[in-house]
């Protein structure tokens, strides 16, 4: 998004100066960064399903350790009021002042840590089985759990990669991305994913990543939602992403409010089909 506006204001400029042929060339790139942003704002053509589920309500928030707002995200949690919540970069501390939320979901697996790899999910809706998995040399934790919903069963993943930056970072966090495509490509369907997964929709990455886990990117037809960083608007990418595979239906995602994070958080409400049984 930053750069079609770049380009599209050097265009402007370039028009104004009478420089025809430079404006024209900026207009071209323009026109190409346009064609990857457009299938997001483009409604994909509905399919014929079989519903099978109530509508769910998901959730996914990156606290920032160290700088998040636990009472302004137990807020955001009520106001919203998911059926679950996938809480990311939680410490012990953190757990501490999440304990409000036992009052309305009851049922959780975590994995807090001093680092900002700490993750946790928390339920209303009972588990038929939670684990811990750490997929990728650099170990960070994620969180699979299973819920069967009248007969049917729906797996929620939630991850949060590496923040690539240096070399060595990057290549974590692609190979972790190699090892979670590899891990949801198995038998764990249907799947609802959420994570910050530190990549961008028109990273080669991610759609590798979806490519080989046979996933949807659930905001194309949404528009481009940026959550991070919250407190430089001109700069907002989209990182915090909700996939999933067939047999999943996403009927409305949103973005939330500013809850103190470096992350605005994701809410889908969602249903399960018939489809990819």
């Amino acid at each position: 998004m930053q750069y079609l506006v770049l380009l599209l204001t050097a265009a402007g400029v370039c028009a104004l100066a009478r420089r025809v042929r430079t404006a024209s060339l900026f207009a071209a790139f323009a026109l190409l960064d346009l064609a990857v942003i457009v299938p997001f704002y483009v409604d994909p053509a509905p399919l014929p399903e079989v519903r099978v589920s109530r509508t769910i309500r998901g959730m996914l928030l990156n606290v920032c350790t160290r700088r998040g707002d636990p009472s302004r995200v137990l807020a955001e949690i009520v106001s919203w009021d998911p059926d679950f919540v996938v809480l990311e970069e939680i410490d012990e501390e953190w757990l501490v002042r999440l304990a409000p939320l036992a009052a309305s979901h009851p049922h959780s697996v975590t994995r807090p840590r001093p680092d900002n790899f700490g993750i946790g999910l928390f339920s209303r809706i009972p588990f038929a089985r939670a684990e811990i998995v750490t997929l990728g040399a650099a170990d960070p934790p994620s969180v699979l759990a299973r819920f069967d919903l009248g007969g049917r069963a729906l797996h929620v993943f939630g991850t949060h990669p590496v923040r690539p930056g240096e070399r060595r970072y990057t290549l974590w966090r692609d190979e972790q991305l190699e090892r979670i495509a590899e891990f949801l490509a198995g038998a764990v369907r249907p799947v609802l994913v959420l994570g910050d997964l530190n990549v961008t929709p028109w990273s080669c990455r991610f759609s590798e990543l979806l490519e080989t886990a046979r996933l949807s990117d659930t905001a194309r037809g949404r528009g481009v939602q940026a959550t991070w960083p919250v407190d430089v608007p001109l700069l907002r990418i989209p990182v915090d992403h909700c996939l999933c595979s067939e047999g999943v239906v996403v009927e409305e995602r949103w973005v939330g409010s500013d809850v103190g994070s470096d992350h605005f958080p994701l809410i889908v409400d969602f249903h399960l089909s018939a489809s990819g049984d």
